[in-house]
């Protein structure tokens, strides 16, 4: 077939559909029918001439084919919207890649971007994901997280401290239900390790999926978490939380900046980094 035949608009109705890999999902997604889905999904499997999905009683699965193709056609689709997004607007678009519990510290200094560096529009993608592929993911720069890192730019070092609701003020500790930032008791047993008295038992339990979740759930009086100080530092300083403990640890583990292409005046790279790494 011609590339004049490619069906491009079941491109995205394909990428779609491969994160839900369920019909109806997608189809709410794309506010269309489940049948106008499955018809577009054939006219680009006809196209390839090999299926991209295998169908199964519970729902779909990518093919051998179709993982195989995800990727690439995710990275081209990105792309195409990223460039036809930075000629509507004349800006100089930075697609930023971080992981949700840095929000709390990276949306400020986003204002401070958009506040000095008007010209510059920053398009985030926020995962829980704590690394970046630049060969296989399209964004120009990226916040990672992990243990013994050298790359990029530091931001900071992690340091866990507990933190909770000024409402609970003056509950003893064990009769507190401990907020964890992971599915497992790794930070709240690192930090209760370092302290002087013998830790209690971690009688009443709740654990998510991120750390901003557990930051949040304490603010709201839950319980107590244990979370990064440079992450709550604003909170506590609003009055949203406090610390009841001076203590904290550092894991070894760090946020940094890193970026695809060395940062430059040309793609405002530069100007992003630094309002990044202004301490101000």
């Amino acid at each position: 077939m011609s590339r004049r035949s490619f069906p491009l608009n079941a491109v995205e109705t394909f990428l779609v559909t491969a994160r839900h890999l369920n019909l109806t999902h997608a189809a709410k997604e794309l506010c269309l029918t489940q049948g106008a889905v499955s018809r577009k999904i054939a006219a680009l499997e006809n196209w390839f001439g090999f299926p991209l999905f295998e169908r199964h009683a519970r729902g779909l699965r990518l093919s051998s084919q179709g993982s195989a193709l995800l990727p690439e056609l995710q990275s081209a689709f990105e792309h195409l919207l990223n460039v036809v997004e930075q000629a509507r607007t004349h800006q100089t678009v930075i697609r930023l890649k971080a992981p949700t519990c840095a929000m709390r510290w990276l949306v400020p200094r986003l204002l401070q971007v958009e506040r000095e560096q008007p010209d510059l529009q920053i398009a985030l993608t926020t995962t829980t994901d704590h690394n970046v592929n630049f060969k296989t993911e399209s964004y120009d720069a990226a916040i990672v997280f992990g243990t013994h890192m050298s790359a990029g730019d530091l931001l900071f070092e992690e340091a866990l401290t507990p933190v909770m609701s000024p409402l609970r003020a003056g509950s003893a500790l064990e009769t507190l239900t401990f907020l964890h930032p992971t599915r497992d008791k790794t930070d709240w047993t690192l930090w209760l390790a370092k302290q002087p008295r013998p830790a209690p038992a971690m009688l009443k339990n709740q654990h998510f999926e991120t750390m901003d979740l557990a930051i949040t759930a304490a603010i709201q009086g839950l319980g107590i978490a244990i979370a990064d100080e440079t992450l709550v530092e604003e909170d506590v300083r609003a009055g949203r939380l406090m610390r009841p403990y001076d203590t904290s640890i550092r894991t070894g583990a760090s946020y940094r900046l890193v970026f695809r292409d060395a940062p430059g005046p040309e793609n405002g790279l530069d100007a992003f980094r630094a309002c990044l790494l202004s301490r101000g």
